[in-house]
């Protein structure tokens, strides 16, 4: 919830919040819609219910981002960067290898919660590749801020660049290909099986 951040724009006259201020609050309401889509989903989601659950003015979620579809974008985006920080984290953990840092972050990517989150991410892809304007946006480091950390820990493993940067690109693919395996068929045992037999080939027997 963040309903100091409603309220206390709400009360001030427009074009008077201090910046910083100003943008640690949007950080907060997209934090706040990215939990609430996580938990509900986006099914009959408008600014107007969003902004209810979140505790934020209509009015507020307007100013902040214009329109429903660009605050979906933030909400992309924001998700997106959760992963790839869980993904850091993961590697930080004792004892874990490549492969068992994969398997831990596919269990957090396929968790039945995020299911929403998972839908969101390719409803707002297919708007931005039929070149929705306000969609387009979510392109923009769609591929390439996945594939930095994922180059450096090849490369940190001993691969060349070029062909850590392959990987990196098959790795992320297959990944987000599976995940829409499972929301187009359900089938996670199948997903799971087939998520453990690419890292098999990626990463050899363990």
């Amino acid at each position: 919830m963040v309903n100091d951040a409603a309220q206390t724009d709400d009360a001030r006259p427009e074009g008077t919040a201090a910046r910083g201020t100003d943008g640690a609050r949007r950080a907060r309401i997209v934090a706040a819609a990215v939990d609430h889509v996580a938990s509900y989903g986006i099914t009959d989601l408008s600014l107007r219910r969003l902004g209810a659950a979140i505790g934020v003015s209509h009015r507020m979620l307007i100013h902040y981002f214009g329109s429903k579809e660009q605050l979906l974008v933030e909400i992309v985006r924001t998700s997106e960067r959760r992963q790839r920080e869980l993904l850091s984290q993961l590697r930080t953990e004792p004892g874990l290898s490549p492969a068992d840092v994969a398997r831990r972050l596919w269990q957090q990517l396929t968790d039945p919660q995020l299911a929403g989150q998972e839908r969101l991410f390719f409803e707002i892809c297919g708007h931005a590749l039929r070149g929705r304007p306000e969609a387009v946006p979510v392109l923009e480091g769609l591929v390439t801020d996945w594939l930095e950390p994922l180059v450096a820990a090849e490369t940190a493993a001993g691969v060349d660049p070029v062909t850590a940067r392959n990987r990196a690109r098959l790795g992320l693919a297959t990944v987000r290909g599976l995940l829409l395996d499972l929301l187009a068929t359900g089938d996670r045992a199948g997903v799971d099986a087939a998520m453990e037999e690419f890292l098999r080939l990626y990463y050899g027997p363990e």
